[in-house]
């Protein structure tokens, strides 16, 4: 019986293929493993990083406002927030309670990234701090819901519009389209606390569509969605589908009533 010959550079040649092979096989182990670290990092470190900061921050805001930095004392309604015109009673709601709002928001310009605003969603157990700007690194990776800089303040005519993350860094704006007419939105400045009702949702629209958050809002892309009229409105933004930010997802509301701190 013919017993085959095996050469030694036929054996070198399957060592180096193993070694290949094997070398592979870790750089994918390794591989998979960054990105599985990258991902935890995204959605769950990022989450719990910036929840507990902006969970701080409404601390910190809440104890501000709580330790004298109003006066409320005054009732000669000359000086500091006193002079705010107050809602009769009866008439906290309706045309009356927006027209004395209109005061009452008159408020110095927030810088850039500050904290300024508590907005409260009883629906999906949300509070978060309201900074001024869309920053992605300074306000909304923080955790913070962002102001688009140059839409109307709390109580104010025209359009208080917000921008928030759906995904990772707190996701603050990941169950809005969870809200339905009439939900409650509540925002709590220094001086008062703003109510407003869901009252119409955008499911999907450009991210370019500015008309969204203008004065009196209304899709570009999709004229049917929006106002009309003037009026005292707030709009939420996010992005959609989840984990992309192609499109964007819209909620709006209206005033409905206004409490002074």
């Amino acid at each position: 019986m013919r017993v085959p010959v095996v050469q030694h550079t036929t054996r070198r040649q399957r060592a180096r293929r193993r070694r290949v092979l094997w070398t592979g096989g870790e750089l994918l182990v390794t591989a998979g493993l960054v990105l599985l670290l990258l991902v935890v990092h995204q959605l769950w470190w990022t989450n719990r990083e910036a929840r507990r900061g902006a969970e701080r921050k409404v601390e910190a805001l809440e104890r501000e406002w709580g330790g004298g930095a109003t006066d409320k004392g005054d009732d000669s309604g000359t000086s500091g927030p006193a002079a705010t015109p107050q809602p009769r009673t009866g008439t906290s709601t309706g045309t009356r309670t927006r027209r004395q709002t209109t005061a009452t928001a008159a408020q110095p310009r927030p810088s850039w990234s500050q904290a300024y605003a508590i907005l409260t969603i009883p629906r999906l157990g949300l509070r978060v701090p309201v900074a001024e700007g869309v920053s992605k690194q300074n306000v909304l990776n923080q955790g913070y819901v962002g102001h688009y800089r140059g839409t109307g303040q709390p109580g104010q005519a025209g359009n208080f519009a917000l921008a928030g993350h759906r995904n990772t860094h707190g996701e603050p704006f990941r169950y809005i389209n969870r809200l339905r007419a009439k939900d409650v939105v509540e925002v709590e400045t220094k001086t008062a606390t703003y109510t407003y009702a869901v009252d119409k949702t955008l499911p999907q629209t450009s991210a370019r569509d500015s008309g969204v958050v203008r004065p009196i809002p209304r899709s570009i892309v999709k004229p049917g969605y929006g106002y009309s009229g003037p009026g005292y409105y707030i709009t939420l933004t996010t992005c959609t589908p989840e984990y992309t930010s192609r499109y964007r997802l819209v909620v709006w509301g209206k005033l409905v009533s206004m409490r002074p701190r």
